[in-house]
């Protein structure tokens, strides 16, 4: 296996890991969520898990095992109501938006293409519940961290 076949495969499975941890976190934000903003949850819940399955026969057809999903995920904080619930479903998309940005860059051709239409439809998503945008979706973590490493230290 050529070394950028390998790296697309390792960020292919990277995107599957996030999408599994994103059908389990949607799960517990449907649980929270009030009435109004369900179905919009629900939509996100059924387009991570084809993003999901659509990963899985990816990495089959490059001759590997797809990373299988945990029994369970911890959460980054509580999410004990609908308040909590949306800041988790921004969360969620935010973290699988920077797994994508990742695939972009380590992709070619339909993969790439694909990854990078993942990467919108993350941050859109993203947008609507958090209700404002970022500059570079998918690379706010590493914004943040690039930020706190360039800080003056005393």
């Amino acid at each position: 296996m050529s070394e950028a076949r390998k790296t697309t495969l390792t960020a292919l499975q990277a995107a599957l890991a996030a999408e599994h941890a994103a059908v389990y976190g949607y799960g517990v934000v449907g649980g929270r969520i009030r009435e109004e903003r369900r179905s919009e949850a629900r939509e996100a819940y059924d387009a991570h898990r084809a993003r999901r399955d659509a990963l899985a026969r990816e990495v089959r057809d490059l001759g590997a095992e797809p990373v299988a999903a945990s029994a369970a995920y911890a959460l980054p904080f509580p999410v004990p109501d609908s308040a909590a619930g949306v800041r988790l479903a921004a969360e969620l998309e935010d973290r699988v938006a920077g797994v994508y940005s990742d695939l972009v860059r380590a992709a070619e051709g339909e993969v790439r293409g694909t990854a990078a239409e993942a990467l919108r439809e993350a941050a859109v998503r993203a947008v609507r519940w958090r209700g404002e945008s970022v500059a570079f979706p998918g690379l706010a973590e590493r914004a943040a961290s690039a930020s706190a490493s360039a800080a003056p230290t005393a």
